[in-house]
Order: C-alpha cells, then sequence, then structure tokens
C-alpha cells in the first residue's frame, strides 16, 4: 500500500513538472537587437517559434524588418518572403539566412517560382541593408523591402515563412519538414495596424473538438476518478457511493475518450502528409489500456478471493499508466493546437487544483490510517 502511495504522489509531481516549460516561453515584446535597431511592431507568429519585427514608412513604401527563428538543425536555414501573388511558398519573394562555409552568416535572395528550384536569384522586389547573426542556437535576420506599388496601396502583404536543416553546395537548400507548423507558416500582415491574420484552417473546428472531448476524460474525469477511488474509500462512511462515483467517472470519461478518439482519426485522415507520430500513438495506447481497464468493472473479484491482490496490481498499473499518459498528451495536443492562452491557463488550473487536492488528502488518509492501525493495536 505504502509503495502505491508513493507511485502516486510521484505521477503528480511529474505531471506539475509539465506545467513549466510552458509559462517561459518568450515574446517578441521582451527581444532585444545588439544593433539596437528598434521597429514600430512586433508578432509573435503563430507556428515555428518564429517572431517579426517590422517598421512600415508608407511615404516610400519602405517595409524594415528583423525575423528571428531557430532552425531545423543548427546548420539550417530560416526564411522570410513576400508572396506579392499568392499565399504559400510558390511564387514567393524570399530572403533566407544561414552560415556559409566559414561560419559567418550571410543573407541571399530566392525567387521561387516553383518548389522543383529553389537557388538563390535576384528579386522581383528591390531589397537593400541585409544582414544575419546567430546566437544561441537562434538565428536573426535584417532587411530592407521596397513593397509594391499595389500591394502598399492594399496596405497588406502575404507573408510567409520558414525553417529548413541544411544547406548544400551552391547555396541549394534542403527541404524543409511538412508537418503541419511548417505548411500553415503563412499569414496576412497589415502593412498599417501591425497585425497579422492566419490563413483560416478549414478542420479548426474539429480539432477544437478533439481537444475538447480528450482534455475533458483523459485530462479532468479519468484523474478525478483515481483521486475519488484512491482516497474516499479510506473513510469507511463513504463505502459504496465512493465505488459508484468511481465507476460514474471512469466510464464516463471512457465514453468521451472514445469520441475525442475517434474524431483525432478522423482528422489523422483528413491531413494527408501531417503525422504526430508520438500524440497519435500514445492516443491509440491510451484507447487500448482504457478499454482493457473497462473489463476490470466485470472481472472484479471479491474482496475475500485469493485473486484479488492480483486483481488490484492489475487495476491499479493500468489506471496509473492512463492518468500519466492521458495528461501528458493533452499538454502534447495544447502544445499542438496552440488555443488562446485563457483555455490553456484554464486546464493548467484544473490539473493543479487536483494535483493539491491530491497531496492534501493524501496526507490525510495517512493519518486516518495510521490512527486507525495504532486503535487496533491497542483493542
Amino acid at each position: 500500500m505504502a509503495s502505491l502511495r508513493c507511485s502516486f504522489l510521484i505521477i503528480w509531481f511529474y505531471l506539475f513538472s509539465l506545467l513549466i516549460s510552458p509559462g517561459c516561453s518568450e515574446t517578441c515584446t521582451s527581444q532585444k537587437f545588439t544593433n539596437n535597431k528598434l521597429y514600430s511592431h512586433c508578432l509573435d507568429l503563430p507556428v515555428l517559434a518564429s517572431y517579426l519585427h517590422f517598421s512600415y514608412d508608407s511615404s516610400n513604401s519602405t517595409l524594415s524588418i528583423a525575423f528571428i527563428a531557430t532552425p531545423a538543425k543548427p546548420d539550417g536555414w530560416i526564411a522570410w518572403a513576400i508572396n506579392p501573388t499568392g499565399t504559400g511558398m510558390a511564387g514567393s519573394q524570399s530572403l533566407v539566412a544561414y552560415k556559409d562555409s566559414n561560419g559567418s552568416m550571410v543573407v541571399k535572395t530566392y525567387d521561387i517560382a516553383s518548389y522543383g528550384s529553389i537557388v538563390p536569384k535576384k528579386l522581383a522586389l528591390d531589397v537593400w541593408d541585409t544582414s544575419a547573426e546567430s546566437s544561441g542556437g537562434v538565428m536573426r535576420m535584417f532587411a530592407k523591402i521596397k513593397v509594391p506599388a499595389d500591394l502598399a496601396a492594399a496596405g497588406k502583404v502575404n507573408q510567409v515563412w520558414q525553417v529548413g536543416p541544411g544547406v548544400g553546395s551552391n547555396g541549394m537548400l534542403q527541404k524543409h519538414d511538412f508537418a503541419a507548423a511548417n505548411l500553415n507558416a503563412k499569414a496576412t500582415l497589415n502593412l498599417l495596424s501591425g497585425e497579422g491574420s492566419s490563413a483560416a484552417d478549414p478542420r479548426l473546428k474539429s480539432k477544437n473538438i478533439h481537444g475538447v472531448l480528450n482534455a475533458v476524460s483523459w485530462g479532468i474525469l479519468f484523474p478525478l476518478g483515481a483521486i475519488i477511488a484512491r482516497y474516499m474509500r479510506t473513510f469507511e462512511s463513504a463505502d459504496p457511493a465512493w465505488f459508484y462515483l468511481h465507476v460514474f467517472c471512469q466510464i464516463s470519461a471512457y465514453v468521451i475518450g472514445v469520441a475525442g478518439w475517434g474524431t483525432g482519426l478522423k482528422l489523422g485522415s483528413e491531413s494527408q502528409g501531417i503525422t504526430y507520430t508520438i500524440h497519435r500513438n500514445i492516443g491509440i495506447a491510451l484507447f487500448t489500456l482504457a478499454t482493457v481497464q473497462m473489463f476490470a468493472l466485470f472481472l472484479r473479484p471479491k474482496k475475500d478471493h485469493k485473486y484479488r491482490v492480483y486483481w488490484n496490481v492489475y487495476h491499479h498499473s493500468i489506471g496509473y499508466s492512463i492518468l500519466a499518459l492521458g495528461i501528458y498528451n493533452v499538454f502534447r495536443g495544447l502544445h499542438m493546437l496552440n488555443p488562446e492562452d485563457k483555455w490553456r491557463t484554464a486546464y493548467y488550473g484544473v490539473i493543479v487544483v487536483l494535483g493539491a487536492i491530491a497531496v492534501l488528502l493524501e496526507a490525510v488518509t495517512w493519518v486516518v490510517v495510521i490512527r486507525r492501525k495504532s486503535g487496533n493495536k491497542h483493542t
């Protein structure tokens, strides 16, 4: 029993540790440049951990930019572009920064007429004052660009950004990944207001449904059911109410979780070429373990049965595995979906509250158990 209690606490402390890194993410407002350049606007771009600082002089249609990103590999490249004719990479007028053979940072221009040929080429736009720097694994690229008259009149441009793993001979860029973040690295940039808006994702509603279902199931109801079973059973007055509450929470979580798993499968089938391998594999493992766990309800022997101890080991081991994997996978899902901060904060708050309740009840149940054992010794 003591080892099981210690395992439960270890799991909760591990899950709390997962909350630390999201709160430390950088924002563009905290970034400074060694050349002391200042810009009127800055944006935390929605994917690829990238940032854009810029100023726009409408009197002469000059756009000054500083693009910050981490390349896919240490010797990789970063790119920022304006696409005058479309929203994707094809047709974009690109600036690419990387380290050349002697280790110094360079900025090259790439007129990407098609995906088949990506080599340095003069742009259709006037570009000057290009430079780049690198430190701490992060690259920073600077440039000034003459915005074409039609785009300047509209006050908006289609921006595209990207990161890649390396640069071959003759400035040939190695292909970037084709994960969802790479494919969604595009947005509209309002030159006057400084706002940026990402292209609408037609699957966003399905993604939100998938996220809510799984957060409620694996991320809230399963942990709540585990807390009820672990601590309420200590109090004799709560028997058998704790058991029915526990079963209700776990069955509800399983039903909702299966619905969330189904939406995940549908999203996967609609996202050709995009695979979140770890998130998907954990989801499959959760569905399998939870299905096996449901059989525990029908295979549960009586308390005095000789096989009850083995059933307890089976039930608790799978239960704690679901608890840890479920919450961890919800964190991964939040990172991929990148919802508004209020939703992320709300879920973190729920987990912190559940964890605090678990720690408090752990102390209370230890006191109850010790007193009960002490009373039995004196009778």
